[in-house]
């Protein structure tokens, strides 16, 4: 499959394709921005009262089909901003002149947020558009930066796949257009291998699945964002973060607890306040007149327990952990299942270090994330993000690259696919993201390692060097799930909700051939010999047939059933039905019940996804 960079010409110009067509359909269409992205395209329309719905994409295809066996080339040209701006007005697109009349005013600053917009020729010293550039297709131009395929006609497979309302700009005081998206692919079998992967996607829909296995619910009385956990998706939460736990207390962190309101006043000094106010939520003393806050992120907290005691540089590195929930006033229009929520349940970490432990500190860290996904069968591609060279950043520039240095040999040692970006740092340091892919060959960035050298200096945290001079540490925020939220939706839709046996809400189904007294009673017994072990047990005993109390367990994805009947109790032993999917290393062979249950609560401690029986 081509590279998304080698697809974005033919992707952008497949976006004014579509405006093209849907400008002939409807001339009175007034044209906001089509960018390239993720797998396709989109265009945003206004029509005023016409909407359109998916009953015109056949026409919309059909038409763009003949602009692209027409074979027109795309032209570029140039125009003086003035020039841009009365042919807007003469054209009729009054978002493009709006456009227009920014770049003339504000330049650099209005294109660096327009990736489909034009971008002409500066004025040196000055961030003033003088000139913008067009392409011209046919009858159709459109103001637009670039770049696109040579002609109309170079354009490889593509489908329109859905369309949806999207504010002008992103704010919800602009009028609202019609955003209408498309896919597309180099060949037509790279597109149907697409939209194949789509529909498999629809049946794994963690929000699908989710209710199916009732894993967690949505109140509107609790509110949008605010998810419940069932006793069922508890037990997936907190087999999660136990994993998490174990591998960072293995690693030599420590647990601490911190509260989930706090004063102001801790935002303001560590300057989240000012770059994060508008996600803040906000909390009133009726006692005081203090303001408050709901906790958006533990670091601050976590500088307040180091800064408790005075620290050598024999007492470093520290390592807190403290997985906990953290609360974020996300937009309304962008929440979804557990994918965006209000209240994040964070396995966040941090390390107090010197500058030479950095490399050791990211070793024990990558080793740890590695671990973790190859665990739960997904691999691992990481991100290093570097600063540029502009002034952007904070810190000494020999720090910077030292760290840097750090980061990169930390992830090599580990055997870690990466890819390397400058400009893409924090300000206040480099950073490690882990971008995980599914099943399904979806990339998800969960994890996180950041290096932070300004949080130190704002809160004034000190240790005494051999030399006995004071210096500040150096600070490791790490997250090894992120979100468990939203490493819920990725691992529910990874796993297709067949979860292996050390996280399944229930490992084992007992079902009962009848409902008479010693069967029941049989049943209770060996629910008990399991409990014993740890096991996540239930006992089906319901007036219904045997048949259809296979397929409700079949339905509910448990690893393993056990029919229970006559044959059963007077042996003793027990033939297993195992789900479809577990790898079965040895002969599948009866067992007593006790050594079934001995062998799954090994595999359930070991993690594994094969069974030993």
């Amino acid at each position: 499959m081509a590279d998304q960079k080698d697809l974005h010409p033919m992707r952008h110009s497949l976006a004014h394709i579509m405006a093209t067509a849907v400008t002939t359909l409807w001339p009175e269409a007034r044209l906001g921005v089509g960018p390239v992205v993720d797998n396709g395209f989109y265009y945003d329309i206004d029509l005023g009262d016409t909407k359109i719905s998916e009953e015109d994409f056949p026409k919309i295809e059909a038409k763009m089909a003949e602009i692209i066996k027409a074979n027109q080339a795309f032209e570029r040209f140039e125009l003086p901003v003035d020039e841009a701006i009365k042919w807007a007005q003469d054209a009729k697109q009054p978002y493009k002149e709006e456009l227009l009349n920014d770049l003339k005013r504000q330049g650099t600053t209005v294109a660096k947020d327009l990736d489909s917009e034009a971008m002409g020729t500066i004025a040196d010293g000055d961030a003033a558009v003088e000139n913008v550039s067009f392409y011209r297709n046919g009858d159709f131009t459109d103001l637009c930066r670039g770049p696109h395929v040579e002609s109309t006609g170079k354009v490889g497979a593509f489908k329109l796949m859905r369309v949806a309302g999207a504010y002008w700009r992103g704010k919800d005081t602009n009028p609202q257009m019609q955003r209408l998206y498309g896919v597309a692919f180099s060949t037509p079998k790279e597109l149907r291998q697409h939209l194949d992967m789509l529909e498999e996607a629809k049946k794994r829909d963690h929000r699908k699945l989710g209710q199916e296995l009732d894993l967690f619910v949505v109140s509107d009385l609790v509110g949008p964002g605010l998810p419940l956990f069932t006793p069922r998706g508890t037990v997936i939460r907190e087999e999660l973060a136990r994993f998490s736990n174990e591998l960072r207390e293995n690693a030599g962190f420590q647990k601490v607890a911190t509260p989930h309101i706090t004063r102001e006043a801790l935002y303001v000094k560590s300057g989240h306040w000012a770059k994060f106010g508008d996600e803040l939520f906000l909390v009133q003393s009726q006692e005081t007149s203090d303001k408050f806050v709901m906790k958006p992120m533990n670091c601050p907290h976590h500088t307040q327990i180091f800064a408790s005691h005075p620290r050598s540089y024999r007492d470093m590195p520290l390592r807190y952990l403290d997985t906990t929930t953290v609360y974020r006033d996300e937009k309304s229009g962008e929440l979804g299942g557990l994918s965006r929520v209000r209240s994040i349940t964070q396995d966040d970490s941090h390390v107090f270090c010197r500058s030479d432990q950095i490399e050791k500190e990211i070793d024990s860290l990558m080793s740890a994330a590695r671990q973790l996904y190859e665990t739960v069968g997904m691999k691992l591609r990481v991100r290093l993000s570097y600063r540029d060279e502009s002034d952007a950043y904070l810190g000494d520039v020999s720090v910077w690259e030292s760290a840097q240095a750090q980061l990169k040999s930390a992830v090599v040692k580990n055997g870690l696919e990466y890819f390397e970006v400058e400009g893409e740092a924090a300000f206040y340091g480099p950073k490690i993201d882990m971008m995980a892919s599914d099943a399904l060959g979806r990339e998800h960035q969960l994890a996180t390692v950041q290096l932070d050298f300004v949080q130190p200096e704002r809160f004034e945290l000190e240790y005494t060097d051999e030399n006995g001079d004071k210096q500040h540490p150096v600070m490791i925020h790490n997250a090894i799930l992120g979100s468990l939220e939203r490493f819920m939706s990725v691992y529910i839709e990874h796993t297709a909700g067949r979860f292996p046996v050390w996280v399944a809400p229930e490992q084992i189904r007992l079902i009962t051939v009848n409902q008479e007294d010693a069967t029941v009673a049989f049943a209770d017994s060996v629910l008990l010999q399991a409990k014993e072990l740890g096991l996540r047990v239930t006992v089906d005993n319901s007036n219904e047939s045997v048949g259809k109390k296979i397929r409700a367990a079949e339905v509910a994805k448990v690893p393993y059933t056990i029919v229970i009947g006559e044959k059963e109790m007077e042996s003793s032993q027990v033939m297993p039905r195992i789900r479809k999917d577990i790898e079965v290393e040895s002969d599948h062979q009866p067992l007593s019940f006790e050594n079934f249950f001995k062998t799954v609560a090994h595999e359930a401690k070991s993690r594994t996804t094969k069974s030993s029986l």
